[in-house]
């Protein structure tokens, strides 16, 4: 009789503290994503990758106006980003860089495709989004083991194969391109549609590409680039608050064995050149220089 009495003074109890545990507000954190990431569906790069004769066909089709598969907008000026692509070589390894042209000498790489010779008619691939704009360890891989079949992958494993680069940059464009306007996430879905219901890539966070590091690769990002991110939160009665957060990219620079970062955040400029530090801030109107010299040791 005592054991049932105490089974039901129990369960009362767990049912109560279950009720009460409702009656709070349920706080829910989704972790930040980027907004840039929506201008460029990395789905829609391997499957136009697949399909692509050569790079010079690939790029066209990455940066078509009358398709409109690339959306990315990273300096925030209305027009869509011309997207060149660069390709470095070492062995039986292709790097293929995505590079967005949004000023002179301003290139902000988009994302890599990596493929790699592992044996006879044996090949690995993978497409790697730029950290800044998809977030670490993102990749889009290839659900199929046999990718040998593909048109670019013959091209570029030909004999006497010469890495492809591309002849444009900022203010030099090809005649068949011309700015176009950014458009919203939903219409951008609805353009791509088509390739993003397919099964022939999918989404991983592990690299399977093992060589890649043996290509000299230079990741380089532009100062126009701003890196936006949102997290929603979810209230009481099911409201959803949005908090987007913008943070500018830092630039490093190397030159003649110096090394040279500024950050540039709000009104405050920090240069940090060959052990000094320079401080500049900008209040009200008034300009202070601060100089400091690092410690010789």
């Amino acid at each position: 009789m005592k054991t049932s009495l105490a089974f039901a003074l129990t369960m009362l109890f767990v049912i109560f503290s279950f009720g009460s545990g409702t009656a709070q507000d349920h706080v829910t954190i989704v972790a930040p994503t980027s907004e840039a990431a929506e201008g460029l569906d990395l789905h829609v790069v391997s499957e136009l990758f697949k399909d692509a004769e050569n790079l010079e066909e690939f790029e066209k089709s990455l940066n078509d106006p009358d398709t409109g598969v690339n959306n990315l907008d990273l300096d925030d000026d209305g027009n869509v980003d011309f997207i060149r692509v660069v390709e470095e070589v070492a062995d039986d390894n292709h790097l293929i860089i995505l590079q967005a042209a949004l000023g002179k000498d301003e290139f902000q790489d988009v994302c890599t495709i990596e493929v790699e010779k592992s044996g006879e008619e044996q090949y690995n691939m993978q497409v790697h989004g730029n950290e800044v704009i998809y977030g670490a360890d993102y990749y889009v891989a290839p659900t199929v083991v046999h990718i040998h079949t593909w048109p670019l992958i013959g091209w570029m494993y030909r004999p006497y194969y010469r890495p492809y680069r591309s002849a444009f940059y900022f203010g030099v464009y090809p005649r068949w391109w011309h700015p176009y306007h950014h458009v919203t996430v939903g219409v951008y879905r609805t353009r791509t549609v088509r390739f993003t219901r397919r099964t022939t890539f999918a989404v991983t966070r592990t690299s399977r590409v093992r060589t890649v590091n043996r290509v000299t690769y230079k990741p380089r990002s532009s100062v126009l680039v701003k890196k936006k991110t949102t997290v929603t939160r979810t209230g009481k009665g099911g409201t959803k608050v949005r908090r987007t957060t913008t943070v500018k990219s830092k630039s490093t620079t190397v030159k003649n064995g110096r090394k040279k970062t500024t950050v540039k955040k709000g009104s405050k400029k920090t240069t940090v050149k060959k052990g000094r530090k320079k401080t500049t801030v900008k209040k009200g109107g008034k300009k202070t220089t601060v100089k400091k010299r690092g410690k010789k040791k």
